[in-house]
Parts: structure tokens; C-alpha cells; sequence
């Protein structure tokens, strides 16, 4: 395995790790998969491998099936995230209104590529493909507050309100 390829590891502490096992044998089958892992994400912030390898151990459900549907699904995420989640429609309607231009504005002054964090921990930045808000196009969402028509000369505005 490369080093590129390697698992983090995050130390869960004994109380962390008995209210996973709690919110896993409260759920316990394939059919609340989904459900069970929206509880963990709100609980840990993110669902790591070493997370998702638990769920398999106590559940029978396959690492393949757990690791597919957290991989899938945008809510999730394998890595902590920041205080704040700033995410970039570049769905064709946002893109083709200034989406990209929008993207490279916020990467260029946060200093961080797309799925990265900034290093004082206040923003992680991500992409998403639609919201359903194409007559605001372009938009911008921050920890789920939507603007739309966004200009470039309002993401630093924008920023800064999320000190």
C-alpha cells in the first residue's frame, strides 16, 4: 500500500466509542443503514473507515455495502470537516453563469483546493452538482445557507460572516 493509500487513524475515546456502538445497535440492520450513519455523521462529524469497519463487525453488513453508500452519498464524509462547510454548485447552470469563477475565487483565497480544509479549521470546501435552485445560479452554500446570483465580488462578504 502506498502512503497515499493508508487509512488514517482517529483515537475515539471509551465514552465516543460506546455511544457509536449504542447508535449501531439501535439501528443494527441493512434496512436502517442509512439512518444509522446520518446518526454517527451528526454524532463524530464524519465516518471514518475504522468507523464503518465497526458497523461491519457488529452488523453482518458487508464493508463493501457501508463504504458504497458513504461514498455515494455528498452528506457523508470519511475526513473531519471544518466549523464551516462552504460548498459550490457546479451543476451546468451554475457553471455556465460563473460557477468555476466562483470556485477559483474562494480555492484562491482560502488557500485550499476543492474537498480540503483551511488549517485554522473554519472551512472546508466542496462541490456539488445541483441544488435545485438553478434560477439563483450561480450559488454558494455555507453550512446549509444558500446564495444565489452570487457575484464575485460577494464571496469575501460572504466569508467573513462566517468568523
Amino acid at each position: 500500500m502506498e502512503a497515499s493509500e493508508k487509512v488514517k487513524s482517529y483515537a475515539f475515546s471509551e465514552e465516543q466509542v460506546n455511544k457509536l456502538d449504542e447508535i449501531i445497535e439501535k439501528h443494527h440492520c441493512q434496512a436502517k443503514l442509512i439512518p444509522m450513519l446520518e446518526e454517527i455523521q451528526q454524532f463524530l462529524g464524519f465516518v471514518p473507515v475504522e468507523v464503518q469497519e465497526r458497523i461491519a463487525q457488529k452488523t453482518g453488513i458487508s464493508e463493501n455495502d457501508i463504504y458504497g453508500v458513504v461514498s455515494f452519498y455528498s452528506y457523508f464524509t470519511m475526513e473531519p470537516r471544518a466549523r464551516h462547510r462552504i460548498q459550490v454548485c457546479l451543476g451546468t447552470a451554475c457553471y455556465v453563469k460563473g460557477g468555476k469563477e466562483i470556485a477559483d475565487k474562494i480555492e484562491s483565497t482560502l488557500q485550499i483546493k476543492l474537498g480540503e480544509s483551511t488549517p485554522d479549521g473554519r472551512f472546508t470546501y466542496e462541490e456539488a452538482r445541483c441544488f435545485g435552485t438553478c434560477g439563483l445560479a450561480p450559488v454558494l452554500v455555507v453550512d446549509g445557507t444558500v446564495y444565489g446570483k452570487v457575484k464575485l465580488e460577494d464571496v469575501d462578504e460572504i466569508l467573513s460572516r462566517y468568523e
